[in-house]
């Protein structure tokens, strides 16, 4: 009995001896993989509180929000701009036969305050939100996997990748914006600064550039209007919960279906805009001229 005792007294002495310290390795990261995001929150519980202060609701419940019904009432300005640009010159067949319709509903939305409610101020909140909420997610995924104390140049060097994953919403969005507002410098703001406002401009001055610039109108026209029709159905089907996700038939058929109705839409903007508008021609006389003087002062084109 007294052997085992001493036995097992000697062996705690010895796992109790002092050891020399040695670095703990930490595992290799495999840092060309993206860094999975934060898992989304429960929905919180409602409260009777108005205002932001005690609502329980997270800056990304309000910039989602933000960005969801800005497209919503951007949306009332995109329909009757898609009207009057596609539908009517699809059943008219004719420029100037379109034209009464476009300059019956342009003073409802070119006007104050329908064109900053309406266009201005919807498509601000709706590029800023999307900007803010993926600076977010990207500050979370530096502040949950420890990565915020990580200098830039390591982050680089390292190919660490925090900011969250590019959706086709995402993607399609960045490149929509500048075609977005490239369509407008050339149709709403130049016209405003050299002649004092758009009312000479309409469909006549978008014929007039397919006719004299074609390379560029073509381009130009046929990324914005698929972008755009993309865009705007992928954008419903994520504010709806229709998203695809998974690989299930139910899954494949959903893809199908919102991709079959975006090409739906680019097809019939572009059999009026396209097909009708980019055919009319040039203008003559003065009026022509007025035109070619308005397409010269785009800037970083020769055209």
């Amino acid at each position: 009995m007294d052997r085992r005792e001493s036995t097992a007294s000697q062996e705690t002495f010895i796992s109790l001896q002092q050891l020399d310290p040695s670095p703990i390795e930490s595992p290799e990261y495999e840092l060309d993989k993206q860094l999975p995001e934060l898992p989304a929150a429960s929905p919180p519980a409602r409260s009777s509180t108005l205002g932001l202060s005690g609502s329980g609701h997270t800056s990304v419940y309000y910039l989602t929000r933000l960005q969801k019904y800005s497209s919503y009432v951007f949306t009332v300005y995109a329909s009757i701009h898609l009207t009057n640009t596609s539908i009517v010159p699809l059943f008219t067949r004719s420029v100037p036969a379109s034209e009464p319709y476009l300059l019956l509903t342009r003073p409802y939305y070119q006007s104050f305050p329908f064109e900053p409610l309406l266009i201005t101020l919807p498509i601000a909140t709706h590029i800023l939100s999307g900007l803010a909420l993926r600076i977010h997610r990207r500050n979370a995924n530096l502040a949950r996997y420890g990565a915020s104390t990580i200098s830039v140049s390591s982050r680089l060097e390292k190919r660490l990748k925090v900011w969250p994953a590019v959706s086709w919403s995402s993607l399609s969005g960045f490149v929509l914006a500048p075609l977005v507002i490239g369509h407008a410098f050339t149709n709403r703001l130049l016209p405003w600064i050299y002649e004092g406002g758009s009312s000479g401009v309409g469909l006549g001055f978008v014929s007039h550039g397919f006719a004299k610039h074609p390379f560029v109108a073509w381009t130009g026209y046929t990324a914005l209007i698929g972008v755009a029709a993309g865009h705007f159905v992928w954008g419903v089907a994520r504010w709806n919960g229709w998203m695809p996700v998974g690989n299930n038939k139910k899954v494949k058929r959903r893809w199908w279906t919102i991709n079959g109705i975006s090409v739906g839409l680019a097809a019939l903007w572009m059999a009026g805009g396209l097909g009708v508008i980019a055919r009319g021609g040039r203008a003559d006389g003065w009026v022509g001229k007025g035109y070619d003087s308005l397409y010269a002062k785009i800037p970083l084109l020769k055209l």
